[in-house]
């Protein structure tokens, strides 16, 4: 579902930018004039037949996109984008690229992304998604129909299994996890969104983030799953309010940027984001480790270096943070 107020750019560009973004069957909710066109709001200074022009020039685009109005009630309008496009007589262009998903640093483009095709009328051109909170667990139909190249079912099932262990060992350094201490949570290299479903026993909410232009985009996967995410690059500021997270989880970030940027200001970025008294688990190769460590302890943050999940033969280590504890040795 996306929800929005209309801020109409010319030609509907932002619209085929929300039929971009929405899963096949996909819902738009949007609020606010020219939904209540009738009775304007007097401190937008605009006329009725401004926003009478608005509304019918966004049903008409609506129409363009197959979109289907679902309800149209007071101040709120509510719109379906199809499953599949086999009954619909597309009045945009379709779309020329060959990965819709390409989302970052890419122009939004006066096209719409054509749907895969489907053999009946009322099969999700996408696959159909399990409920909540099955939906969490099952095989994403990014996967399941082989549509990203080099990701399988057996990859994913290994993955979920292997982060459900991964956190379970955290639980055993961050004694707080399980009491409700920290609520908001990022995974800076999210991957398959794994450490956040096996997060979901606790009583957290987990921003899934993945690298772009270095990993695979697995990001699709990670909505298919229930669960919400976004793009970064990691050399650069993340788009929040400073002081916002309760724990950060860095999995291999210092890995993949090692030749692109300092190790010190990830680290400062994960300062500013994390709240004071915050925690971190930043997991890579043992010399990796010990290098932010090197790092940590410039910034004063009450941090140890720890076995992985099979001990001193892993070659992965853990530095953990929690800077609500007193630094080693004092």
């Amino acid at each position: 579902m996306f929800h929005g107020p209309l801020m109409l750019i010319p030609g509907g560009l932002y619209m085929l930018e929300i039929d971009r973004l929405l899963r096949p069957g996909g819902y738009w909710v949007m609020s606010g004039p020219p939904i209540s066109w009738k009775s304007p709001c007097k401190d937008l200074n605009r006329t009725i037949k401004s926003l009478d022009g608005e509304k019918l020039a966004r049903e008409d685009i609506a129409n363009k996109l197959c979109w289907e109005m679902v309800s149209d009630k007071g101040a709120v309008s509510v719109w379906r984008k199809p499953p599949d496009h086999l009954r619909c007589v597309q009045e945009v262009q379709s779309c020329t690229e060959d990965n819709p998903d390409s989302a970052w640093y890419i122009n939004i483009s006066m096209c719409i992304s054509q749907l895969p095709r489907v053999d009946l009328i009322g099969d999700s051109a996408h696959g159909a998604l399990e409920k909540w909170p099955q939906r969490l667990a099952a095989v994403p139909p990014r996967i399941a129909n082989g549509g990203i190249k080099g990701m399988s079912i057996q990859a994913y099932k290994h993955d979920y299994s292997i982060w459900k262990r991964r956190v379970e060992i955290y639980g055993t350094y961050l004694k707080d996890l399980s009491r409700g201490r920290y609520r908001n949570v990022m995974d800076m290299n999210a991957g398959f969104g794994g450490f956040a479903a096996a997060m979901s026993k606790y009583p957290v909410w987990v921003m899934n983030v993945v690298p772009a232009n270095i990993t695979e985009n697995t990001l699709g996967i990670i909505y298919e799953r229930g669960l919400i995410g976004t793009y970064m690059d990691w050399c650069e500021a993340f788009s929040t309010y400073p002081r916002t997270y309760d724990l950060i989880h860095a999995n291999g970030v210092f890995r993949l940027y090692i030749d692109k940027c300092d190790t010190l200001d990830i680290l400062v970025e994960m300062d500013r984001i994390l709240r004071p008294g915050g925690a971190a688990v930043i997991r890579d190769t043992a010399d990796v480790v010990l290098k932010v460590k090197e790092a940590a302890d410039r910034l004063q943050w009450h941090s140890r270096v720890v076995d992985a999940e099979d001990g001193a033969s892993d070659p992965q280590k853990l530095l953990i943070v929690n800077n609500s504890l007193p630094l080693p040795g004092k």
